[in-house]
C-alpha cells in the first residue's frame, strides 16, 4: 500500500510498482483527487485518513509492505505541525500492526542530530522512531534535496536562477548539500521491498555530487546558459528568504520557509550502508539530474508536481444570469456554437499557465499579485501540462476540483477570497439544433457581510473579464474548427 499519493513522491512511487508485477493499493483522504492518473484503473484505492484511526480500520488488511510518504510542510505560524506529525505516524503504525503488515517503508530527512535541526528535519527524523513504536519492521530512507521535474526544492532553485540575475545570498546558501535524483530515490524505495535485509535499518540516501545551495543555482544556470551573480551577505533571517522566495518562485512562504530553516545544516550521507545494501543502485550527479529534470519539462512529461453543474437547457437564454441558490451566488453566461463539442472542451481545459486565459491578462496577473501581498498562492504556479488536466492539478491560481473529458471543467479558487469561489465551464451537444452549447459559471459561497460586498464591488470587473473569457473561448475555437 502507497500513501501520499497525491503528492510528489507517492504520485511516481505507484506506477514503478505496478511495472514491477506488484498488487497495489492506495490510500487517499478523497479518492476523488485520483481521478486522471493513468494508473488508476490498475490499483486498488480505499480511503482515509491518518489523522483519524477509525478511518483507517481495515485499510491494510491483506497488505504486506506498507509505504509512508506523509508529512507536514508548515512555519512558525502552525505550531502544531509537529504533534500532528506525530499522531499520524502512531496512528498509521498502529494500524499497520493490527492488520498484520510485515513492514513499512518511510521516506524522511537527513541530517545530524546534533547539529540543532530545524523543526521541519527533526519532526521528519522523529516521525521515523513514532513508526517504529509500532514494533512493525520499519526502513527508514533519509535524503536531502530530490531533485526532479516538479519537486519543490528544485522548483525553487529554478525560478530563483533563472528569474534573479543578482542574487543577494545569506549565509544558509553556502551550506553544503547533497542533492538526490528523483530516479535514484524510487529505485531505493522499489528494491527495498526485495530486500528483506534493510528491514529496521535507517539508510541514509544521496546524490554523487557534495555542493553548496550557490553551486547547485550556478550549475543550473550554466545548463541554461545563464549568467548570475551571487552576492553574500550576512543577513536575510529565514523569515525575510521566505518571503523573497514567495515572490519569486511559485513556492509560497508558508512552505519556503521550514524549507529554508533547514538549510542552515549541512545536509550529507555519513556512511556507505546505501552503498553496501544496494550497490546495484547508481547515483548520478546533480548537473545530471538537472538535465534529466529540465528534459522532462521541455517535452511536457511531468508527472507529478508539489506542488486536483448547474446548466439549464432552456432556449433563448439571458447572456448572462445571475441568481442565488442555496446559499451560492450564481453568474452563468452562455454561447452556442457550430463546433464540435470536443474542440470547445479542448480549448477551455488549456487555459492557464503560459497560454493565458485569453483575455485581460493584466488584470489576472494584478490578481494574483494582490494575493501574493496578503500571503496567498499567487498567479505563478502554472499547469503541470499545457494541454493535459486531471483532478487536483493547480492551475494558476486554481485546482482542478472535477473533470469530466469531453464536458466538464471545474476549478476551485485557492487565492484568499472571503468565502469558497469556484470557476465551471461545461460543453454539450443539443439535440434539436445540433449546436455545441457552453455555459461558464462562477459560483461563490460568501462568508459574511465582507464576502457579500467583496462579490458585488467585483461583478462590474466580472461583466468584462468573464464575458470576454467565454468570447474569446468561442472565437478560438471557431479559428481552431476552421469557421
Amino acid at each position: 500500500m502507497v500513501t501520499g499519493v497525491t503528492g510528489y513522491i507517492g504520485g511516481r512511487l505507484v506506477p514503478k510498482l505496478l511495472s514491477k508485477g506488484y498488487e497495489v493499493r492506495v490510500l487517499s483522504r478523497d479518492a476523488g483527487r485520483l481521478e486522471g492518473r493513468d494508473w488508476i484503473e490498475e490499483v486498488e484505492v480505499v480511503e482515509g485518513d491518518v489523522l483519524e484511526p477509525a478511518s483507517l480500520n481495515g485499510v491494510m488488511n491483506g497488505v504486506d509492505i506498507a509505504y509512508y510518504l506523509i508529512h507536514s510542510m508548515s512555519g512558525n505560524s502552525d505550531a502544531d505541525f509537529h504533534e500532528r506529525d506525530m499522531q499520524a505516524a502512531r496512528n498509521f503504525g498502529k494500524a499497520a500492526k493490527q492488520n498484520g503488515v510485515e513492514r513499512i517503508i518511510y521516506l524522511g530527512g537527513l541530517g545530524n542530530q546534533e547539529d540543532d535541526l530545524s523543526e521541519h528535519l527533526s519532526s521528519r527524523q522523529k516521525t521515523g522512531e513514532v513508526l517504529r513504536e509500532s514494533v512493525v519492521a520499519v526502513t527508514e530512507f533519509r535524503a536531502a534535496i530530490v531533485v526532479g521535474s516538479g519537486s519543490k526544492s528544485f522548483e525553487m532553485i529554478r525560478y530563483l536562477t533563472e528569474r534573479v540575475p543578482i542574487m543577494i545570498s545569506p549565509k544558509w546558501v553556502y551550506s553544503k548539500v547533497q542533492p538526490i535524483a528523483i530516479r535514484n530515490v524510487l529505485q531505493y524505495l522499489v528494491l527495498a521491498i526485495e530486500k528483506p535485509e534493510t528491514k529496521d535499518q535507517i539508510i541514509e540516501i544521496g546524490g554523487s555530487s557534495i555542493i553548496t545551495y550557490a553551486d547547485m543555482m550556478k550549475v543550473y544556470a550554466e545548463i541554461k546558459g545563464l549568467k548570475r551573480l551571487l552576492i553574500p551577505v550576512p543577513f536575510l533571517s529565514p523569515a525575510l528568504s521566505s518571503h523573497w522566495v514567495h515572490w519569486m518562485t511559485p513556492v509560497p512562504a508558508s512552505l519556503a520557509r521550514p524549507l529554508i530553516e533547514g538549510l542552515k545544516n549541512d545536509v550529507l550521507v555519513q556512511n556507505d550502508k546505501a552503498t553496501q545494501l544496494f550497490p546495484e543502485i547508481e547515483p548520478i550527479s546533480y548537473k545530471k539530474a538537472v538535465e534529466l529534470a529540465l528534459a522532462r519539462l521541455d517535452t511536457d512529461e511531468v508527472e507529478t508536481t508539489w506542488n486536483d453543474a448547474l446548466i439549464s437547457s432552456k432556449g433563448d437564454e439571458q447572456p448572462v444570469i445571475l441568481e442565488t441558490k442555496e446559499g451560492l451566488i450564481i453568474e452563468r453566461r452562455i454561447r452556442k456554437l457550430d463546433v464540435p463539442q470536443n474542440q470547445v472542451f479542448d480549448v477551455f481545459t488549456s487555459l492557464g499557465g503560459e497560454k493565458g486565459w485569453l483575455t485581460f491578462e493584466w488584470a489576472w496577473k494584478l490578481r494574483g499579485i494582490l494575493d501574493r501581498l496578503v500571503g496567498g498562492v499567487g498567479f505563478r504556479r502554472g499547469r503541470r501540462h499545457p494541454e493535459k488536466l486531471r483532478i487536483g492539478d493547480a492551475l494558476d491560481f486554481w485546482r482542478v476540483e472535477a473533470l469530466k473529458p469531453g464536458e466538464i471543467l471545474r476549478l476551485r479558487a485557492e487565492m484568499k477570497v472571503p468565502g469558497r469561489a469556484w470557476l465551471e465551464f461545461q460543453v454539450s451537444t443539443e439535440e434539436s439544433s445540433g449546436k455545441t452549447k457552453l455555459v461558464q459559471t462562477a459560483y461563490f459561497a460568501p462568508k459574511g457581510l465582507f464576502g457579500l460586498l467583496y462579490w458585488y464591488a467585483l461583478y462590474p470587473i466580472h461583466l468584462f473579464v468573464f464575458s470576454s473569457m467565454i468570447d474569446s473561448i468561442a472565437r478560438e475555437a471557431e479559428v481552431k474548427a476552421g469557421k
